[in-house]
């Protein structure tokens, strides 16, 4: 780009708000220009913001150290440093989407890792290689919103990317029924082993709200638009346990599927090889080479092996083999603060600026 977008970071100072600022320390496109967190941050230094609370492998980047914390609430303030925001807040659906609206409404874009907005029906959920087409609905958005470019656009839930890209290359030979375990990373829960004790030598076999969201978010992401709504789709049903494990990063699942029309396992492993997006086709710079991986190794993928490979970016696959209930079953693999959450937010804000949707004020 000639010039890059001015961004905002509000809930900087959380796990996925670290995450973003280490992604965007020197991004091509974006430039952050304003921090932004709770009122008793606010007015403060990043780094006296943060303080011992930084949670990352990754040092502190040393442009942000000195940067002067705004208060997320003067929607003002920070609306005139800013083109859009990336939203990492820890506030409660209702907060939030308080204030994402507050932003969309002063011209601000908003791109969301929170799930406050996922089932507004003219808000688009985004995997930017399995369904940019609904980002047609903004349109729609921006209309109900009186805005000319303000508008709310979000990435779904961080467990899913192990399993629904696999499953959308799928598509064509028609799943109708999916068992999908999750075995999620403990910073899934913006903790780190030192403050989640508990998690160690254990499995804990419950995680609030998480199958309802592993079940239904993937309908909406391949449902269509009509009447400037998304509509979800009505297949494949989907049933889901979801696990904390003792894995620092990368969501793992266990899938099982039953396909319409059966496909064999090479013409599986051809359409994983294949399957690609307009990130891709675009050399957008968060995108992975190679979407999906497959890897013929019977113990991979593995979080600590894989989960960083193409900047964690992709989804890895292995262990594809028939089943004596199910038609397929597989091990999907997704790395959660990168791809499921902040990198999967800065991929979709690269796509919102290749279709137009993301300028300068």
């Amino acid at each position: 780009m000639e010039q890059k977008l001015r961004v905002g970071v509000i809930g900087a100072t959380g796990m996925v708000g670290q995450r973003f600022l280490t992604i965007l320390e020197n991004h091509p496109y974006f430039e952050v220009t304003c921090l932004a967190a709770s009122k008793r941050s606010a007015g403060r230094s990043y780094e006296e913001a943060v303080g011992d609370r930084w949670k990352l492998k990754q040092p502190m980047p040393e442009k942000y150290k000195k940067m002067t914390v705004e208060d997320a609430w003067e929607v003002d303030t920070v609306a005139e440093q800013v083109d859009f925001c990336f939203c990492a807040v820890d506030l409660d659906a209702e907060k939030t989407r308080e204030l994402e609206y507050a932003y969309a409404k002063k011209e601000t874009p908003i791109v969301s890792n929170n799930k406050a907005h996922r089932w507004t029906p003219d808000v688009p959920m985004i995997i930017p290689e399995v369904n940019d087409d609904h980002l047609q609905i903004i349109e729609a958005q921006k209309k109900r919103l009186g805005t000319k470019n303000g508008f709310i656009a979000v990435k779904p839930n961080c467990s899913i990317q192990s399993y629904v890209p696999a499953l959308s290359a799928l598509l064509a030979y028609e799943p109708y029924e999916v068992v999908a375990t999750t075995y999620q990373a403990i910073s899934g829960a913006g903790k780190t082993f030192e403050s989640m004790p508990e998690i160690i030598d254990n499995v804990i076999p419950y995680i609030g709200g998480e199958e309802e969201k592993s079940e239904q978010e993937p309908l909406k992401i391949w449902g269509h638009i009509e009447n400037g709504e998304i509509v979800k789709a009505s297949s494949p049903i989907i049933t889901t346990q979801c696990l904390r494990v003792p894995v620092s990063d990368g969501h793992t699942a266990a899938v099982f599927v039953k396909f319409k029309k059966k496909p064999t396992k090479e013409q599986i492993l051809e359409a994983w090889k294949n399957y690609e997006g307009k990130p891709q086709q675009r050399k957008l710079p968060s995108a992975p080479e190679q979407f999906i991986t497959y890897f013929e190794e019977e113990n991979r993928p593995q979080p600590k092996l894989d989960r960083d490979r193409d900047k964690g970016m992709g989804t890895f696959v292995g262990r594809l083999r028939e089943d004596t209930v199910y038609d397929y079953k597989f091990i999907g693999l997704s790395h959660n603060t990168l791809r499921g959450a902040a990198g999967g937010a800065v991929l979709n804000a690269e796509l919102l600026v290749s279709e137009g949707y993301l300028v300068r004020k």
